[in-house]
């Protein structure tokens, strides 16, 4: 299936100047959305994955299929003051701004096999970010999985040291 058919550009979104890649007709399309859970899993066949982590709000789309599909846990990193438990944080930049995302303090244990997924790699702030919050909490980092990668934005940089997987690579 060319998943490239399910993705809609659209221009100077979320800012001026900013190419967004849309993967909500991926997502309202049945079949699409099944096939590109199917194709996320296999980038991660093999792997004893403890928990599966996706990033605020687009990493949730296919984070909790994976952990089900991997029997593994899943751990959502969300935005400042969305977590009810106490956390832990971590502010990062991002192609047009700056964030912070928190994480639960007791959701990762100390060797903890994690997947960290996402829906795109940009400028691979979020996903370091994120790197940085799972080992503090003592997480080991087995796979990064996107499903689609901004090449050109070196993202993929940002992550030395660590597995990446794209499904898609712009």
């Amino acid at each position: 299936m060319d998943f490239n058919n399910y993705i809609r550009d659209v221009a100077n979104f979320p800012t001026t100047g900013v190419g967004f890649k849309d993967i909500t007709p991926l997502l309202k399309d049945k079949t699409a959305f099944k096939a590109a859970a199917k194709a996320l899993l296999h980038m991660a066949d093999g792997l004893k994955v403890d928990k599966v982590v996706g990033m605020e709000s687009r990493g949730f789309f296919f984070g909790p299929v994976l952990a089900v599909e991997l029997e593994a846990g899943f751990i959502p990193v969300r935005k400042v003051g969305k977590l009810p438990a106490e956390k832990i944080s971590q502010t990062y930049d991002l192609e047009y701004g700056t964030d912070t995302l928190e994480i639960h303090k007791d959701s990762i244990q100390k060797g903890d096999k994690v997947l960290i997924h996402d829906d795109v790699l940009a400028t691979g702030g979020t996903a370091a970010a994120v790197c940085k919050l799972v080992e503090a909490l003592g997480g080991e980092i087995v796979q990064c999985n996107f499903l689609i990668e901004l090449g050109f934005l070196n993202g993929k940089e940002k992550l030395k040291g660590y597995e990446v997987h794209s499904l898609l690579r712009y």
